[in-house]
């Protein structure tokens, strides 16, 4: 397995659409950065949030409904001390078979208190990627739409693996807003 450099990210982002909208560029002025790095893809934060109401007694992901989020579109979201938010990339992605990423914060926010969880994109998943995003510090923290919150990097196996995302039908292939967590049923 070996991870994959600028050059692999930017022909597969613009001759088989694995990443929409695709920027080639990373510096932004007055902006946190996104867009093609040296081995990696910075991907910037959409417009949408969701965040659980006050009052939810507890959280079990087998069994939470979207109706227990509050959603807000906005130019930016004031994540408060020890809470957390989901929101997604605006990027949509669609990963090749032989290939999984693996995404980290951008320290940028990591040095505010801030972790962004998502899982590996495994083989053939496509969507827009839902973002765990935490605030571990002691004051609320702005997270801002369209600019860069974490960095996917790119790694191709030697041989494609025998079943991939799209032959199990994965329950989150496809997702098109943020989704909150589910089980097959």
């Amino acid at each position: 397995m070996s991870i994959k450099s600028d050059a692999w990210i930017e022909k597969m982002a613009l001759e088989y659409d694995m990443i929409k909208p695709f920027s080639p560029n990373r510096a932004v002025k007055d902006k946190i950065s996104f867009g093609l790095s040296s081995y990696g893809y910075d991907i910037s934060l959409a417009d949408e949030f969701i965040f659980l109401k006050k009052g939810i007694p507890l959280v079990d992901p087998k069994t939470i409904k979207e109706s227990d989020f509050i959603n807000q579109k906005s130019e930016y979201f004031i994540l408060p001390a020890n809470s957390f938010v989901l929101a997604r990339t605006k990027e949509y992605f669609k990963i090749p078979r032989g290939v999984i990423t693996v995404c980290v914060g951008k320290s940028t926010y990591a040095r505010c208190g801030v972790i962004v969880n998502v899982t590996p994109f495994e083989p053939e998943w496509e969507g827009y990627a839902t973002l765990a995003i935490s605030n571990m510090g002691l004051l609320p923290v702005k997270l801002y739409s369209n600019e860069g919150i974490a960095q996917v990097l790119f790694f191709e196996a030697d041989e494609p693996c025998r079943v991939s995302y799209k032959d199990k039908k994965g329950i989150y292939q496809a997702q098109s807003s943020i989704t909150v967590s589910k089980t097959r049923k």
